[in-house]
């Protein structure tokens, strides 16, 4: 069994949080610029921007693939230790960018990039939870997890913006600067969390309890929640552009006040978490298939489109605590293995949810993807039902032999 450190007092505990989310927010930042300044990068290196968008497909492979496989390979070690390679290699993976013009090394940097990205958010969510008593456990969760929400609500324009005035290469160097403050202060604030002493045979029971069929049925959620999720959103610029009828200046600032929303959502389905993951997720499904069919109709009208697009980024947000908590909550002894699991079915949501968006816009119109986007919720209601009556594995001790 694991050891760490006596827990923090209260205030040391939200300083480490607060370092916690600072790299996954930095992190997030890296992630999504490419998504901003896409134009820019197939331009400097002369490829075409579908090319380009292979970059964002990198990234997710690499968190999707590479993020179990290093979580799984790290076990034994330290987590500061691990948040701190995890940093490194990262700046390194960033300075390739910065510094190399060849496109075939920009996809293995942004691969190794998202790799490294899917350990330290399941090591931080570990580390996380070692240092707070059991019932704060969800609001830890979504501290840590809100550096994601909060990098695409204000990490991403404000890199973006910073493009247009220093080139995406400066936009980059900004975020290794960043990364270079998020290891001084993992260093110094985060905490000695001691990884499992196990043997081969129990790391392969650690993996089995993972990769229970509990668990991956409640991976489907998150898959399912999140393909719902960018179904919509992927394609929300043409459908306020044709349909709600805004352009220029105010598609952006509606975008932010959606951002800030799920940021909201993050942070206060912490406490939700802590009270009932699993009632939370049968309420923020239901909630997301209703706002995104009231979006439908109401499309057309901009001040009832603002309004239901800041209830559609609380509700969808605030599940992320949730679902990451029931996920290792579910593996038992093989949490520490699972906390990487749900960023993999996330990325897996993205690339589905765009997908089925593209059909749905190319086939019947920039608001196809709105109703196609509730319809998936409708089937993560149904789906978050049933999970509600998985419950973790009951681990029997072995008795002591008779004298």
């Amino acid at each position: 069994m694991s050891t760490q450190q006596a827990a923090p007092g209260r205030s040391s505990t939200t300083l480490v949080l607060v370092t916690l989310f600072f790299g996954v927010f930095v992190m997030g930042c890296a992630e999504l610029l490419v998504v901003g300044v896409l134009d820019l990068i197939a331009a400097d290196l002369d490829v075409s921007v579908s090319a380009a968008g292979g970059l964002v497909t990198a990234f997710a492979l690499g968190i999707a693939i590479g993020g179990p496989v290093l979580t799984m390979l790290t076990m034994k070690l330290n987590k500061r230790t691990v948040l701190v390679g995890a940093l490194v290699v990262f700046i390194v993976a960033n300075l390739v960018l910065v510094l190399a013009s060849h496109y075939a090394l920009f996809l293995a940097a942004r691969f190794v990039a998202g790799a490294v990205e899917g350990l330290f958010i399941g090591v931080a969510f570990v580390a996380g939870m070692a240092i707070v008593p059991p019932e704060r456990v969800g609001r830890a969760i979504a501290l840590i997890i809100s550096g994601v929400t909060v990098s695409a609500a204000v990490g991403v324009p404000l890199g973006t913006l910073a493009s247009q005035g220093f080139g995406w290469r400066g936009s980059f160097t900004g975020i290794i600067v960043l990364c270079v403050l998020a290891l001084v202060a993992t260093l110094v604030l985060v905490p000695s969390v001691a990884g499992s002493e196990r043997d081969a045979s129990a790391d392969a029971g650690q993996a089995k309890y993972a990769f229970a069929p509990r668990v991956l049925f409640m991976l489907t959620v998150n898959i399912v929640v999140f393909t719902s999720l960018y179904t919509a959103l992927t394609y929300i610029v043409p459908f306020l552009q044709n349909v709600t009828g805004i352009t220029g200046a105010l598609v952006s600032a509606f975008l932010l006040a959606y951002g800030v929303a799920t940021a909201v959502g993050s942070f206060g389905g912490g406490r939700f978490a802590d009270k009932s993951a699993s009632g939370t997720l049968i309420v923020g499904t239901a909630g997301t298939a209703v706002a995104l069919l009231v979006l439908y109709f109401v499309g057309s009208i901009p001040v009832l489109v603002a309004l239901v697009m800041l209830l559609w980024g609380v509700l969808a947000m605030s599940m992320a605590p949730s679902l990451q908590l029931r996920v290792v909550t579910l593996a038992g002894p093989g949490g520490r293995v699972a906390s990487s699991l749900p960023a993999s079915a996330v990325n897996i949501g993205i690339a589905a949810g765009s997908a089925a968006g593209g059909v749905a816009i190319s086939g019947f119109g920039p608001s196809a993807p709105i109703i196609t986007a509730s319809a998936i919720a409708v089937v993560g209601v149904l789906l978050a039902w049933a999970t509600s009556y998985l419950k973790p594995p009951v681990i029997e001790k072995t008795a002591e032999p008779a004298a």
